[in-house]
């Protein structure tokens, strides 16, 4: 188990094509709502999917050593709200959460942040990506480079979902 726990990071740290600049805890600890997710599985994201989760809070501590996230998973139309803590390795953050996550953050500008993460639920790996939202919504730029991100993780256009409509959660 721990061989492939290590075979995960390692892949994750690989696929970085450049290093990222430093996260800056101002750019990252904000309100932050869910806009689009997408996932090379994509039954783990529909409505209903283990993986669909509501953001709704990321809290930098200790210069962004750890990530304190707050979110919401909706199970038969309920909202359940969930609070975890991610610790980073490198550029990397690792939580458990439905199995074992390693992800990244990428902002994309003032407003929007993307996620990278694969889950690993003990049998296979999926590939999820988030992009998230200072406020209701993003400009189409925003969008574009999120899609830009997915192709290069190799997800399909086809697997992104809008979470805007589904999104009933308290904030």
């Amino acid at each position: 188990m721990k061989v492939v726990v290590l075979i995960l990071l390692l892949g994750l740290v690989c696929a970085a094509q450049e290093a990222p600049a430093e996260l800056d805890p101002t750019q990252i600890t904000a309100d932050w709502r869910s806009i689009l997710t997408a996932a090379d599985n994509k039954e783990k994201i529909e409505e209903g999917g283990p993986l669909r989760v509501y953001m709704r809070r990321l809290e930098c501590t200790e210069n962004c050593s750890s990530i304190a996230i707050k979110f919401y998973v909706k199970f038969q139309d309920a909202c359940f709200p969930l609070n975890i803590v991610a610790e980073r390795k490198g550029e990397v953050y690792r939580t458990g959460y439905m199995g074992a996550n390693f992800f990244e953050l990428i902002p994309i500008s003032d407003n929007a942040l993307a996620i990278y993460s694969e889950n690993f639920d003990g049998v296979t790996t999926t590939k999820v990506t988030h992009l998230l939202a200072i406020g209701d919504g993003v400009t189409q730029e925003e969008i574009q480079q999120y899609e830009e991100l997915n192709k290069e993780w190799g997800i399909p256009t086809e697997n992104v979902e809008d979470l805007t409509g589904t999104d009933d959660c308290p904030p």
